[in-house]
């Protein structure tokens, strides 16, 4: 089978990551498939190596000065919609893995990992296209996919991610000591929120939470890892920086970290924060748990249905405060099992398997006007436990 997946970045995202790894898992199971991405700002590959089993195809996407966010997107549509048009290869399935990519080849199947909310109409009918137009819909959780359906009337088969739980796993045992002691040599004691700065991820209730936090463990600092967006978060952060200012917090941020390094900086944590607002499954928390690092999310049904008793739920920052300062430096060895046998259920290789069943069911290599009916996550994806 040749299948085309389609991303937006070249950059560390979860939407990207999850592309790659699906793509390699795809490729490891026998199939033909080529990975489309834009190279923006003169990107000549992704962020991490690529399995030479899976071809890339990046389209030039050169930064244009001054360019809006709104017209960045608009743009991006139309560059990746014309370089697909003209291609010589000719797929059995096209999955677009995310509103842009959906929106350049609307007759594609899509992978919803989370919805978005926009304020310009533009961009709000091309968040509205990428989940009504596509042939079929993936969902990562069983609560994007009721999302879904409240909004679209449209019921997606629900794949969850994989997760590379050796790599984090690995870093977290003997052979990683040298990894994790260069972190804390440079950083200290910290607490680790994967993601940015940025609104979904709740940075602002991590600093309110943080400065709580410190009036009992001064010594642990707040360490923000990666970032990498298309979208202008300029004004948000300001406002971030002068509350932790104000409150006496003050973040390490550390921008996007290379790959090689952040199994070893996530494994060195004393407890992985997740405060996110929304979420479509959680990457960046269950390679925590891989590596045996207790996580606090904020209380989300999403988060709930994807982490359940591995994690430690909050709903506001003195809450997260709490739960932090209760799991940093304080392994539940229980939950820490759970969590590492959780992880390592999620293996990309299942992930894909879930869908060649998903494509061989014929909703992706042929338009229909029925429903995609929802597959559980047992099903789909899982192994018994």
């Amino acid at each position: 089978m040749k299948i085309a997946l389609l991303t937006y970045s070249t950059k560390p995202r979860g939407g990207v990551v999850h592309t790659l790894a699906l793509a390699e898992a795809l490729a490891r199971a026998g199939e033909d498939v080529t990975v489309w991405s834009l190279g923006r700002g003169g990107d000549a590959a992704f962020f991490r190596p690529v399995d030479p089993a899976v071809t890339v195809r990046l389209v030039p996407f050169p930064d244009v000065p001054g360019e809006g966010v709104g017209d960045r997107i608009l743009r991006s549509i139309a560059v990746l919609g014309d370089a697909f048009a003209r291609r010589a290869e000719r797929y059995d399935v096209v999955h677009a893995q995310d509103c842009i990519s959906a929106n350049a080849v609307p007759d594609c199947v899509r992978t919803v990992h989370h919805l978005d909310t926009f304020t310009t109409p533009a961009l709000a009918a091309c968040h509205d296209r990428a989940v009504a137009r596509p042939r079929a819909l993936v969902c990562v959780s069983a609560a994007v996919a009721a999302e879904v359906e409240r909004g679209w009337g449209r019921t997606p088969v629900v794949i969850p991610n994989g997760v590379d739980a050796a790599r984090f796993a690995a870093a977290a045992g003997a052979d990683g000591a040298a990894g994790r002691a260069r972190w804390r040599e440079r950083l200290g004691r910290y607490v680790l929120a994967v993601g940015g700065i940025e609104p979904r991820k709740g940075t602002l209730d991590l600093v309110e939470a943080m400065a709580l936090l410190r009036r009992e463990r001064p010594d642990l600092a707040l360490v923000i890892a990666g970032g990498e967006t298309l979208f202008d978060h300029r004004d948000y952060r300001a406002h971030v920086e002068e509350r932790a200012a104000a409150l006496g917090v003050v973040p390490v941020v550390l921008g996007p970290v290379p790959h090689a390094d952040l199994p070893a900086l996530v494994a060195a944590a004393e407890v992985l924060a997740f405060p996110s607002t929304k979420e479509g499954f959680g990457l960046a928390a269950m390679e925590a748990l891989a590596a045996g690092v207790p996580l606090v999310t904020r209380d989300l049904p999403v988060l709930r249905e994807v982490f359940g008793g591995a994690a430690a739920f909050a709903a506001d920052p003195p809450g997260l405060a709490a739960k932090l300062l209760a799991a940093a430096g304080n392994v539940d060895p229980v939950r820490r099992a759970a969590g590492r046998a959780l992880a390592a259920r999620h293996t990309w290789d299942a992930a894909a398997a879930a869908h060649l069943r998903f494509y061989a069911g014929g909703a992706a290599l042929s338009r229909t006007t029925s429903r995609v009916g929802i597959v559980s996550i047992s099903d789909a994806v899982l192994p018994p436990s």
